[in-house]
């Protein structure tokens, strides 16, 4: 059958129509479904994790959220640190939980990483709030929440008292390796979704009916990078969970992480994502 020189014309120009929306549809859907962009401690890569310099860093590369960790002092302050003791990041020693904030304060938390951040602090959960809250989403860590009592009740009253325990499309989350805390904050705080973390393989070990009691609280599984595969991710994401993985350090493992369907990358340097 032959077709004339106008409809094939017309036929070959809705054709080129119908490839050029199937690419603008699809650079949408890669849009769409790149990673989020999460600083590893503000910029951990770049300046003394855990401090404003970092956190500063972090705003300043572009991240989507702020990633830290809390612990509790002596007299009852939610602080931002790592470590269960400042030896390794401060020039003080001791333990987090038997040190008062102003103790934590007066040390220095910047010149084990580099001499110009001498005089960077620890950051108390209630100034850090005061500060980033709102320039960008937030993923807190609850540290060994074993350690300190009551430190989930601590953490609802500040978050409540900003007004920040309401839905809020995730820009706050918070995560733990401790079910139990996990579990004690979602009772305290219902529209706050909860993340738990993995490492050692130690999700392949839980049975399907038990990933699904997790989703009764819990809305991120979020595993250690050695133990991703595309097969975890996979079974993370069929059972509804979404995944951020962590913690990414060089260019190689960005570049490799981004082409896995995974919701976020927590890294060092943000701006390798």
């Amino acid at each position: 059958m032959k077709i004339g020189a106008g409809k094939l014309k017309k036929r070959v120009t809705f054709l080129t129509a119908a490839f050029q929306s199937f690419k603008k549809s699809r650079k949408r859907s890669e849009v769409r479904m790149k990673p989020l962009k999460i600083g590893h401690r503000g910029a951990a890569g770049y300046c003394p994790e855990n401090t404003f310099a970092s956190f500063y860093k972090a705003i300043e590369l572009g991240v989507d959220y702020l990633e830290i960790d809390l612990q509790m002092t002596k007299d009852g302050e939610l602080v931002i640190i790592h470590d269960s003791t400042v030896n390794r990041t401060t020039n003080g020693k001791g333990k987090v939980k038997d040190m008062t904030l102003q103790e934590l304060q007066s040390l220095d938390a910047g010149s084990w990483f580099d001499p110009k951040f001498m005089g960077e602090k620890i950051p108390s959960f209630h100034e850090f709030l005061n500060e980033f809250a709102g320039k960008a989403c937030l993923l807190i860590e609850l540290k060994k929440p074993s350690l300190y009592p009551n430190i989930e009740i601590k953490l609802a009253e500040e978050l409540k008292s900003r007004g920040l325990d309401k839905a809020n499309d995730h820009r706050i989350i918070v995560q733990s390796f401790d079910r139990n805390a996990l579990q004690r904050l979602h009772h305290l705080l219902p529209a706050v979704p909860l993340g738990v973390l993995v490492k050692n393989r130690s999700i392949s070990r839980i049975a399907d009916k038990d990933l699904k009691s997790l989703s009764n609280y819990i809305s991120y599984v979020n595993p250690k990078k050695t133990m991703v595969s595309k097969r975890l991710i996979k079974r993370i994401q069929r059972h509804g969970f979404k995944t951020f993985i962590w913690t990414v350090k060089t260019k190689k493992e960005a570049n490799l992480f981004n082409r896995l369907n995974i919701d976020g990358i927590v890294s060092d340097f943000p701006d390798y994502l």
